[in-house]
């Protein structure tokens, strides 16, 4: 693993997508020294840090959020690009060996990929158990739980010690 900072970005509400108003997405690049077996290297750090729930796909092609948890997307394979913040948002690429953790009531939609684009997702402990809203969900209705989902014990990928928890702090 490389020690880094991510990249924050602190997304304004778009259309129905509220996204977070304290928490930033982070941006990683190049978590993994190693690029061989990345989907195996994301869920072992994931499950030792307390991120839970962990899947292996793709993203969504339609603009969504999750406003009972957070969530982290490592890209095990391939590359794409990314509408994150809904309708308007910030458009990112993003590639293999790459990580964003979303805040919840973050939007994120898949613009488009590469053949054999893969992401490992996982949320914190005690928040696997997500919703899946979309634009046709009320934000007003949403900003309630967005705001009392709890902070992760620890970055997903470098623990405790990790630039998540000094990147994310509750008001």
């Amino acid at each position: 693993m490389t020690k880094q900072s991510p990249t924050p970005y602190l997304l304004q509400p778009h259309g129905n997508i509220p996204n977070n108003p304290q928490l930033p997405l982070l941006v990683y690049q190049q978590v993994f020294t190693r690029h061989d077996d990345l989907e195996s290297q994301f869920k072992e750090a994931f499950s030792k840090n307390n991120w839970r729930g962990s899947w292996v796909n793709g993203v969504f092609g339609y603009h969504h959020y999750h406003s009972t948890s957070h969530e982290v997307l490592g890209v095990a394979a391939g590359s794409a690009i990314l509408i994150l913040g809904g309708p308007g948002g910030k458009v990112l690429e993003v590639k293999a060996g790459d990580m964003l953790v979303l805040p919840a009531g973050t939007g994120h939609c898949l613009k488009s990929s590469a053949p054999g684009f893969r992401v490992v997702g996982a949320y914190p402990a005690r928040q696997e158990n997500y919703d899946i809203c979309t634009e046709k969900d009320d934000p007003e209705e949403k900003r309630g739980n967005i705001v009392q989902v709890t902070l992760p014990t620890a970055d997903p990928v470098l623990g405790e010690d990790g630039p998540l928890l000094r990147h994310w702090k509750k008001v």
